[in-house]
């Protein structure tokens, strides 16, 4: 499996983040209205491509908070045994 990514425009006109191998099914879909269509014109795949960019870096951020969570319970779970006399380290 790629680990590749990339952003691209369906014949169908919605814009996808999907593997660069092409295996599975898309991360993410966009799908703009025929409205919003029009009002974009051939900007869509740009604006397409700036949302999931935001979508990828908040994505990385809560991501970023879940490991320090993640980190400092399990330093304040091994604190708490610091102190157990018989434990062996």
């Amino acid at each position: 499996m790629s680990s590749l990514l990339e952003i691209v425009e369906l014949p169908c006109g919605e814009i996808v983040l999907r593997r660069a191998d092409g295996v599975g099914s898309p991360l993410v879909t966009i799908r703009f209205s025929p409205e919003v269509r029009v009002l974009l014109s051939e900007f869509s795949l740009d604006v397409g491509k700036a949302m999931v960019g935001a979508g990828v870096q908040a994505v990385g951020e809560v991501y970023g908070h879940v490991l320090e969570a993640h980190e400092e319970r399990h330093d304040l779970s091994m604190d708490e045994y610091d102190d157990v006399s018989g434990m062996l380290h």
